[in-house]
């Protein structure tokens, strides 16, 4: 499909770029290293690592990975940290020595862990000391076979190790007690695999480059297999698009989602590092405060987020105090930007809002707005990144008229291979001709913006993370005194959407502070219902399915 209205905006790059320049992600590095080797690459906590550092710290990791581990191409391991200089070490380890990603929210439970880990089939983890006691509860019931603990300021250098250290465990008590015997400390094994050179594994463009996992209509996470093709194109398309606004070797970005999230770790790990860009990683954006104390320090040119972090920031007394001169261009993806929101920005940092369109099953972006005045619409979701094609489909699978709604279906290099160890919920989303069916409902208007206005899922968008309402529902259903239950999105200003549950109860004695605090158990903190409802049924259609449609229509926050 060609897009002739691109001629009108002419920093739009065209339609077509070669998504095949590298073969696996690892060349890619090679390339940033060697071309940036004495610029800086990655900043966090204070300190700095050049590029030079990260091609050596990663070839050690790499090394204690394959002669101490015997880990062999094609194993997995898990990453389960926020955003700090070892979360990058880890990753860029694991791909020299041939593995395969498993991207692990660190604010898990036990539960939600041990499904992923045991899905996976992870052999490995790399874990920050603040988790490992949740990973000692289910570690058993797992295939992890090794155990890379690290803390906070690891990577910070002498003093600043200890002491940081230090104070995350004994002063804010962050580390509760755990016991994992066979455990090795990440220093250690940057150590032990400093004595050996690594022998370097050459992925082939469709070999697996990540197991990111996302829930589904099941209410069961899946892991959307990510070739390093995949990424690889989607870090490219970026690129492509970012061309006309940022100089190599010159930028300095600022990375506060994590890069655990796919948003964050394509456009931060990857298409940042082809730009040779310095990266500040952002550890705890939630401390406003302190994040702006990086911000002040940082004289940074891009900077990337979703909507609540843009909002937060602008909210907080000391904002006005960043210097914003250098900025060329701020991207907003995960969840929708309001418009008050990118208008706010512009108006006080003199820079562009732009928001961009993607899913984990793209890994992730499809469509971006352009970074120009002209070009930017607020309110749309942009056009199609280059070697992307999107169209709209109606109910029926057919292709929808020209200004009519229909489901966003997507094709190009960075749709996923499928849903690992799970064809039929892969057949389900991808249609014979390749294009993925996203789930949401869009409009495109004559010259080919793309707007979202529905979503055929019930999935609930907290923040830029998705929640699934099955997985809600089935853990409320442990809850003895409930008899049934459905969990629908409700409309937050904060969080674009919060969970609400809706109960039957079967123990009149039940509260909602019950329902919450069993949820609390169970649940990372953004899927823990915000609302409780009691009703005395639930409406359903004739064979018994509960109509979370009718609930959203007849909402009642309490």
């Amino acid at each position: 499909m060609s897009y002739p209205w691109l001629k009108n905006y002419p920093e739009v790059v065209p339609a077509e770029v070669d998504v095949k320049r590298y073969n696996n992600l690892c060349e890619a590095f090679d390339e940033a290293c060697k071309k940036f080797r004495e610029k800086p690459a990655l900043s966090n906590l204070g300190a700095t690592l050049t590029y030079h550092d990260y091609d050596r710290l990663t070839g050690q990791f790499a090394s204690f990975l394959q002669h101490e581990l015997k880990l062999k191409k094609g194993d997995r391991i898990a990453i389960q940290m926020p955003n700090l200089l070892q979360y990058n070490i880890a990753l860029f380890g694991a791909f020299r020595a041939g593995l395969v990603v498993v991207n692990t929210n660190p604010l898990y439970t036990a539960r939600e862990m041990e499904h992923q880990f045991k899905d996976s089939g992870a052999k490995a983890i790399v874990i920050l000391a603040n988790f490992a006691h949740l990973l000692a509860e289910i570690l058993p019931s797992t295939s992890i076979q090794h155990v890379i603990i690290t803390e906070v300021g690891d990577l910070l250098g002498f003093p600043k190790k200890l002491i940081v250290n230090s104070v995350v465990k004994y002063l804010k008590k962050g580390v509760p007690s755990y016991s994992i015997p066979k455990a090795i400390s990440f220093n250690k094994a940057l150590q032990m695999g400093s004595h050996k050179p690594f022998q370097e594994v050459r992925a082939k463009y469709e070999d697996l480059a990540f197991l990111q996992y996302t829930g589904g209509t099941t209410g069961v996470s899946k892991g959307a297999m990510l070739s390093h093709g995949n990424v690889l194109s989607n870090s490219l398309q970026i690129c492509a698009w970012l061309k006309s606004s940022l100089i190599e070797g010159s930028e300095v970005a600022i990375c506060a989602l994590p890069l655990y999230h796919i948003f964050s770790l394509t456009l931060n790990a990857f298409s940042f590092m082809m730009y040779g860009a310095r990266v500040v990683l952002i550890t705890n954006p939630r401390d406003l405060g302190g994040f702006i104390k990086e911000l002040k320090s940082s004289s940074f040119s891009v900077f990337s987020g979703v909507n609540t972090l843009f909002n937060g920031l602008m909210n907080h007394p000391d904002f006005k105090t960043i210097d914003f001169s250098k900025v060329k261009v701020s991207v907003a993806g995960g969840m929708a930007l309001q418009a008050a929101v990118a208008e706010k920005w512009m108006k006080f940092t003199n820079s562009l809002l732009i928001e961009g369109y993607g899913l984990t099953e793209t890994s992730p972006v499809a469509a971006v707005n352009p970074i120009s005045t002209t070009g930017n619409r607020v309110g749309t979701i942009g056009l199609p990144l280059p070697n992307t094609v999107i169209k709209l489909l109606d109910d029926n699978g057919n292709d929808a008229p020209q200004g009519e709604q229909g489901e966003l279906a997507i094709k190009g290099p960075q749709v996923m291979q499928g849903y690992w160890e799970r064809p039929d919920e892969t057949a389900k989303v991808m249609t014979a001709d390749g294009f993925f069916k996203s789930g949401d409902i869009g409009v495109m208007s004559e010259d080919g913006y793309f707007k979202i206005v529905d979503r055929k899922k019930d999935m609930i968008l907290v923040s830029g993370f998705n929640v699934y309402p099955n997985e809600i529902e089935e853990i409320l259903a442990g809850l003895s005194g409930v008899l049934e239950a459905a969990a629908i999105g409700v409309p937050d200003e904060k969080s674009g959407e919060v969970v609400k549950a809706i109960v039957v109860k079967k123990d009149p004695a039940l509260t909602a502070e019950d329902v919450i605090q069993y949820c609390r158990q169970n649940l990372t903190n953004y899927k823990v219902p915000r609302y409780v409802e009691f009703r005395h049924e639930l409406p359903k259609t004739n064979v018994g399915k509960i109509l979370r449609r009718a609930l959203r229509d007849n909402q009642k926050i309490s």
